[in-house]
């Protein structure tokens, strides 16, 4: 993979932690920056162009998990958390915040190396949104989605509830129609995980998904499996209630 270009920001409040892994990221390639707590990283982040954040999740005054719900909510950057043992609990919610993948200190700077490698190609891969959704609603094959209230209305008006692995899918898919998704992509369009341990859920939260809006979720029509390939969602969609 050609790292050229590539700017990471390392956000540690141990000097010697944050500053041998930026030498070493730029030994190997990629740029790389410091801070060393969270007011520091926001004030850089507005003022430079980052591809990727490594973050500690201890750290005096704002702590990474509440640096890290900012990103996922005003910023698409990739973040890779940095934990201790003990903080299995804070690990977990990092992920369902949206993490995109963590290291356990202490940790082997080749491994995080190849971590934040496969996370940068893995969110380079994800394709663009067709047209940017410029409005609250998507209508669908007689479905409409509102999506500010999370809210599946079917033709008949009876709303369908939807949990938030359901809601997520179905935005990736309604953003991106007829395009073919691989498994790792819907992860990073979702919740952000990384693949391999939790690629079998985007099968299940599929086949849920399916059970919701197909007519025969058996043979499904909305949402076909490409084989070797993911899935791909085959309605034209709108914007607006029709």
């Amino acid at each position: 993979m050609n790292d050229t270009g590539h700017h990471i920001l390392v956000v540690d409040d141990h000097r010697d932690i944050r500053e041998s892994l930026a030498r070493y990221l730029r030994k190997n390639g990629l740029r790389a920056s410091v801070a060393e707590n969270a007011a520091q990283a926001r004030k850089f982040l507005k003022a430079a162009a980052v591809d990727l954040v490594v973050l500690d999740i201890m750290m005096p005054g704002e702590d990474g998990l509440s640096l890290c719900r900012h990103l996922m909510e005003s910023e698409s950057i990739p973040v890779i958390l940095l934990t201790a043992m003990a903080e299995e609990t804070d690990r977990i919610i990092g992920l369902e915040i949206g993490a995109d993948d963590y290291v356990t200190k202490p940790f082997n700077p080749r491994e995080l190396l190849a971590r934040v490698r496969a996370v940068l190609r893995r969110s380079s891969q994800v394709p663009k949104e067709r047209d940017p959704v410029e409005t609250d609603c998507l209508s669908f094959a007689g479905w409409t989605l509102d999506v500010p209230r999370r809210l599946l209305t079917g033709s008949d008006g009876v709303a369908v509830p939807l949990s938030t692995g359901e809601y997520q899918l179905l935005v990736a898919f309604l953003k991106r129609p007829r395009m073919v998704l691989s498994r790792d992509q819907l992860l990073d369009l979702t919740s952000g995980r990384s693949p391999g341990v939790f690629d079998r859920s985007i099968d299940n939260q599929v086949s849920r998904l399916r059970r919701k809006i197909e007519a025969d979720p058996k043979n499904p029509e909305l949402i076909k499996t490409v084989w070797g390939g993911g899935y791909t969602f085959t309605s034209d969609v709108e914007g607006g209630i029709e």
